[in-house]
Parts: C-alpha cells; structure tokens; sequence
C-alpha cells in the first residue's frame, strides 16, 4: 500500500497523497514544509532594487503616452522625477565624492478628470513597484477621529505583501492633497485637525526618517508590534484640484506687471489655463505651509481637457473606454461598434456636465448598462450604436432625475 515516505501514513489517512520518482508525500507534510519555508524567509526581502528595469526619461514619457493623452508637461516632469529618483537609488553606495542626490517628490494640479491619479499609476505598472493610492481627506491629526498619517505607509505594507524592503523602494500617491489647506490664517480657538496639523505630520514621512508603522492601522489594535519603516526612499506623488487656486495666480500676476508694458504683457497670459503659471507661492497663498512645499520641490500642472482630447481619450489609449467595452462584449461573441457621431455626443455631453475624463466613463455607462443586461441572453451577434440610441438612452436618465426632483 502506498504511504507519505515522510511521515508514513497510509494513503487511506490523508487527503492527497502526491507520488514521487521512489517516494510519496502527503498534503500534512505539504502543508508542514510550507510553514517551515515561510518562518525560515520572514523579514528576508526577495525584492531588489538592482532588477527594477529603468527607461530612459523619453521612454517613460512614450510608454505614458500609451494610456494618457495629451498632458505633455506633466509627462515630461513626471519622466524625469521617476527617473532620477531610481537612479538615485540603483547607484552604488560606495561613492566618496560627498554629494547626496536628495528625493524629487512631485505635486500635480489640475482639475478633476484630467489624469492625475491615472498617471502615477501608469509609472507605478512600469517600473513593478509597490504602489498605493491614499485618499488625504481622512487624514487628521492623532487621537482625533480619522486616519493617522502613518497609515499611508501602512496601506505601502499591505500591497508589498509585508515585504518592508519593497516597501521602502515604492510609490505612494496622496489623492486630494488639496483638501489639507490651512483653512483659515486667522488664529482660531478650533483646532485644524485635518488642515495644517496633518501637513506637519506629513513632513516626517515625505523628507525621509524612520516611521513605526502598525501593520493593520494603529486606532483598531493598539496591541500590535510596530514596524519600522524608513521612508527615505519612498517616492511621494501628491496630486490636487486646488479649486479656485486661478484666482490666486491671476491675483500674483497682475501685482507682477507694472508700469507702461503691464497692458503688453497681459495680452501673452492665457486666461482660459491659468494654472500653466502656477508657481509655488500660489500653493502657499492657497493654504499649504511652506515647508510641504519645500519638501515637493517638483510643481507641475495638468491641462483643461479639451474636446479633440476627450474625443481621443475615448478610443486612442491602450485601455481606451470605447476599447473596453468592445472586448467585453467580444467575450459574449458579440461584435460591438460605434457610430463616429456617437463618440462626439459622449464628449459633447461631458463637457457640458464638467466631468472630464471620468464623465465619459459615467455617460458611457448610461448609455450601455441596458444593452450589458439584455444582450448575453439574447441571440444576438452584432451591436452597433447610433446617436439616436445613445440620445434616447440619456434622455431616459434626465426624465428620471427630473420626476425626483
């Protein structure tokens, strides 16, 4: 009878009894060896830094293009950062000359639906590092209700599988940086809990120090053994509408211009995209300290999508809506199409409702959700939309909002 020629149970007495070229094991040793293999490797890091394959800035650049259209400037900053930043950690240690290459953190602004949180992405699945996005409006100070700051490292942990030497080489993205402005710069017998006291906080974690993190957030289980974790060289990638920072630029380039060319030179300024002169003293007449600005050397923007932008936005990147939308129905062995004049409504109806990029996602829905429920049980093999359906699809939905109201 066959037996585990580990621990010699017969076959009858285990689950799954595996054979060999002259042995067998049962699925208890299986299990038993994992678990050895496992303690033996905690705290060893598989993760080096040395294998991180680095593009060339102009190939980071046309490696975004492939998912993000337009936003030429914030491509271009966003290719070097990157790139220095992990030439700054690939070289060896062993350099004499003094000088220490510091971090380029970055901060990108621009309106809602303009690609921000799509970008740092779109880096991090290039370079295969550990990548988190962290919402900054829970953020608040500690011991008030919230999030503590170090719960941004501890989210890094969580998608680095526990593995703190990945970790410490990742990316974090904190979304809606906007949100922790210093609310007022009148003293108050209020705290800003969520303004500028999480700023403060977040200057230790954003120039580089050593952060004990608790591993599943700190306020739930405050028995939890600490993790250190040196944030040094973490990349911080901060974005933020920073809505009606245009006043602010607009304020600071009038004061500029004085005497008889002020006129002259006004008429070079591009009114309907102020925030291509944003500068770092507008963030700070916005409401952030200067010493968070200090440590986010890197200010770009993101330009106003226009309609040729939405219109490519649709159907050219590589993961395109329209592209989607095809491959789903494709696995149903439907063929899906669109009429070029529907493609032109969708972005049409974006702009009117000021969405951006994510509007046409919220349209595309509307117009598709009865088809997606409808077709995989009907026999059908073709889908073609038209502007009239996708008009009467949308129509449906402002009818209903309209009754509601």
């Amino acid at each position: 009878m066959d037996k585990c020629s580990f621990c010699g149970r017969d076959k009858k007495d285990t689950n799954l009894l595996i054979a060999g070229i002259s042995g067998h094991i049962c699925d208890h040793c299986i299990e038993q060896a994992y678990n050895i293999i496992q303690e033996e490797t905690k705290g060893k890091s598989s993760f080096d830094v040395s294998q991180i394959q680095l593009l060339k800035p102009r190939e980071i650049k046309k490696f975004l293009d492939q998912y993000v259209i337009g936003q030429e400037e914030a491509k271009k900053y966003l290719s070097v950062a990157v790139y220095n930043h992990y030439k700054r950690l690939i070289q060896p240690r062993n350099d004499d000359d003094g000088i220490e290459i510091e971090k380029s953190n970055i901060i990108l602004v621009g309106e809602t639906g303009t690609g921000k949180t799509l970008l740092a992405r779109t880096i991090a699945r290039m370079l295969h590092v550990p990548f988190t996005i962290v919402d900054a409006t829970v953020l608040t100070e500690a011991g008030y209700v919230g999030e503590d700051i170090e719960s941004l490292l501890t989210r890094l942990l969580q998608v680095a599988d526990y593995d703190v030497k990945a970790a410490e080489k990742g990316i974090i993205f904190i979304d809606e940086i906007d949100k922790i402005a210093r609310k007022s710069d009148n003293p108050s017998i209020t705290r800003d809990v969520s303004g500028e006291g999480v700023q403060q906080g977040l200057l230790k974690l954003l120039e580089g120090s050593i952060v004990n993190v608790p591993p599943q957030g700190g306020r739930k289980h405050p028995e939890q053994k600490m993790i250190p974790v040196n944030t040094q060289n973490i990349l911080f990638i901060c974005g933020g509408a920073f809505d009606g920072i245009e006043k602010k630029i607009a304020n600071r380039m009038n004061t500029q211009v004085v005497g008889y060319g002020a006129g002259k030179n006004r008429d070079y300024i591009n009114k309907d995209n102020l925030l291509e002169y944003i500068a770092p003293q507008d963030l700070k007449s916005y409401g952030m300290i200067p010493e968070i600005i200090g440590r986010l050397p890197i200010l770009t923007h993101l330009d106003p999508l226009d309609k040729p932008t939405l219109r490519d936005i649709l159907t050219e990147p590589k993961n395109s809506i329209i592209k989607q939308y095809i491959k789903l129905f494709r696995i149903d062995n439907i063929e899906l199409s669109f009429d070029n004049k529907v493609l032109e409504y969708i972005v049409d109806r974006s702009i009117e409702f000021k969405l951006g990029a994510r509007g046409l996602r919220s349209i595309c829905e509307v117009i598709m959700m009865d088809a997606m429920f409808n077709l995989p049980s009907d026999n059908v093999s073709k889908l073609r939309i038209t502007t009239n359906y996708a008009r009467q699809k949308l129509e449906k939905i402002n009818i209903k909002l309209l009754k509601a109201s």
